[in-house]
């Protein structure tokens, strides 16, 4: 398996794309925006492939809040390779790299239903419940 960033306008990104739409937008009935793409041109795009085949298992963004705080958006695995802990490998590549830049804190919005596998990873809620996509999410926050 193989852990890396994603470049923008790359096959890699399509592939992001494409995961982040059937994953994140199709089954709540919307798409990805323009704007949500011209958002990751600003961010720290990564992803978590099958190094036989190329395919993409997981992905997430980081987007840069302060020196200190960056938030983990865009959380999404492949439907054949959810229950397998890629989703697990891709947070704590992500949670290193963030380290490994300075960052002390990544935040997050979880969808309610995600919360728990976000809690094993040792987030812990931070506000109340609020609707962001028409579901219900939590803000969560992790010190790293």
């Amino acid at each position: 398996m193989i852990l890396k960033i994603i470049k923008i306008d790359t096959l890699d990104y399509k592939k992001m794309v494409e995961l982040r739409t059937q994953i994140l937008r199709i089954p709540l009935g919307l798409s990805l925006s323009q704007i949500d793409l011209e958002m990751d041109k600003e961010d720290i795009l990564m992803g978590y492939f099958d190094d036989s085949s190329l395919e993409l298992i997981a992905c997430c963004i980081l987007t840069k809040i302060d020196t200190d705080i960056i938030k983990l958006r865009q959380m999404a695995v492949g439907e054949k390779w959810q229950g397998q802990g890629f989703g697990k490998s891709l947070i704590l590549y992500a949670e290193g790299w963030a380290k490994n830049y300075g960052f002390k804190k990544i935040v997050l919005n979880a969808r309610k239903v995600s919360s728990g596998f976000y809690q094993t990873l040792g987030y812990r809620v931070t506000g109340d419940e609020f609707i962001e996509v028409n579901i219900p999410h939590i803000k969560m926050k992790k010190n790293i």
